[in-house]
């Protein structure tokens, strides 16, 4: 490994320099930020105004940005205004706007210009190099607001996560009995249906909560940096090894590390991890020792490791070693029935966030939801659900909200399915037509009336069900107005 491949592996650790430009006349604010943002390894230039700022994009500096940071009052134009051209002509570039705390609705109008954070002014420099951070992992994620809607990960115990379908429900059930245990889990699922929430759950109900959960994901590290990365260096280990550095396996000991994306493991690595499944060990590179560690592994895949074993580029021995409890998570499109439910949980949360308030969907909306294949599933939901509800002016999300999802549906031929009183699967409706929560009274209602048609008129039976009793039951009749024939 020579020096610029060290240098390779200092960015994966350290943060390479990567480029920022801020957009500010004020100099003493200038100096702040380039200051806090050099701390996190950003390089800053800066534009006065607005017209500078659209005339560096096409400069060398501005070909190689990670990212734009706007004052609200720079000079030259409206901030949403600029933010929007600057969007037209890089829709991948992060920007993110310097805002004081009295203009929160200028924020929102940013990033309904196409502004992925705001920030408000004085700025924390941990905030700063947080959303710096969060700006540039995002950046494969172009034309969504991913910075923010990464706000809302939070792990969750198995009771919280959101989901009724059976294969899910299955998945979830074995996953919460083997987090007692310390065997490997595989989990299997297509990007964005929620593996690393799964991993989470694991390590949370395990026994080794306490200890540290680190996540690695293979396909974002150059094949040449994993061992170094996994199983750590000795000094002088290679041309440019000045350091010596512990890898994530032996930080991780006596707790879990989460390896996604495993199928992209190079078979070197291969070889090595399948030493410490086997026998507990690792060795760092240039080291004469192992060291026994104490980890737990969860790793991932999108696709099947099978046909990879079929070919040889899979070592057996490691996929059974790995795959000794394996959880399949369905995609989304195969767990529509659980749409309604994630959605309203998504929108309960965004709420939480400055700058949006609370909102509800309505049934049309979540039909033209239920009738798209969602390739990114529950993450693209999240996602466009903030979008939605950044532009949202109403108080509830309409099919007018999502036009991409609803071209979508239209190219694919898929019909909406009209909202029914099963619309949200369960046969009884919770919410009005505008979005928000029916009367509970309303509510009760349809439960009775739907208890007394599913048990076909048995009232012993259905009082039985409902966990009340004959004479509470026939009371509820009389004071909801429901006759027990047309029921």
């Amino acid at each position: 490994m020579g020096v610029d491949q060290h240098r390779a592996f200092e960015a994966i650790e350290e943060g390479r320099v990567r480029l920022l430009m801020l957009v500010d006349d004020e100099p003493a604010q200038r100096r702040l930020v380039a200051a806090i943002a050099s701390r996190a390894g950003w390089r800053t230039v800066f534009a006065p105004d607005s017209e500078t700022a659209i005339a560096m994009l096409g400069t060398q500096d501005g070909m190689m940005l990670d990212a734009i940071l706007l004052d609200q009052w720079a000079p030259g134009s409206d901030s949403a205004e600029l933010i929007a051209e600057l969007k037209a002509r890089r829709p991948a570039l992060p920007i993110l706007l310097l805002t004081s705390s009295g203009s929160t609705e200028g924020a929102v109008a940013a990033m309904r210009a196409g502004a992925s954070d705001y920030l408000i002014k004085p700025v924390a420099p941990e905030r700063l190099m947080t959303a710096l951070d969060q700006a540039v992992e995002s950046t494969n994620q172009a034309g969504e607001l991913q910075p923010l809607s990464e706000k809302l990960g939070q792990e969750l115990a198995f009771e919280e996560i959101i989901g009724a379908a059976p294969a899910f429900r299955t998945a979830l059930a074995i996953a919460a009995k083997a987090a007692r245990s310390r065997v490997p889990v595989f989990i299997e699922g297509e990007g964005g249906v929620g593996k690393e929430t799964l991993a989470d759950a694991i390590h949370a109900a395990s026994p080794r909560a306490k200890q540290p959960l680190l996540k690695v994901s293979c396909g974002s590290i150059a094949e040449n940096l994993l061992d170094s990365v996994l199983f750590g260096h000795e000094k002088n280990a290679f041309t440019g090894a000045f350091d010596r550095r512990v890898g994530l396996l032996q930080q991780a000991d006596g707790g879990t590390i989460f390896i996604d994306e495993i199928d992209k493991l190079p078979s070197a690595t291969q070889v090595r991890l399948v030493r410490l499944v086997t026998d507990n060990e690792i060795q760092p590179l240039g080291s004469p020792h192992s060291y026994r560690i104490d980890v737990r592994l969860i790793t991932a895949a999108d696709e099947p490791l099978e046909p990879m074993l079929a070919a040889g580029t899979f070592r057996e021995d490691l996929f059974y070693r790995i795959n000794v409890v394996q959880l399949a998570i369905p995609p989304l499109r195969e767990r529509t029935g659980d749409l309604s439910a994630l959605a309203r949980h998504f929108l309960a949360r965004l709420a939480t966030q400055p700058g949006l308030r609370s909102l509800g969907i309505t049934d049309e909306a979540l039909a033209l939801l239920r009738a798209y294949d969602w390739p990114g599933n529950v993450r693209q939901l999240q996602d466009v659900l903030f979008r939605a509800s950044v532009l949202c002016e109403g108080d509830a999300l309409t099919a007018a909200e999502f036009p991409l999802i609803a071209e979508a549906v239209r190219a694919s031929g898929v019909a909406t399915a009209p909202p029914t009183q099963h619309a949200d699967g369960i046969g009884v409706t919770l919410y009005e037509a505008d979005g928000n929560l029916r009367p509970l009274d309303a509510i009760e209602a349809d439960v009775i009336r739907l208890a007394i048609g599913h048990y076909r008129g048995r009232m012993t039976e259905v009082a039985r069900r409902l966990g009340i009793g004959r004479s509470t039951l026939y009371r509820k009749l009389a004071d909801l107005g429901i006759d027990n024939a047309a029921a």
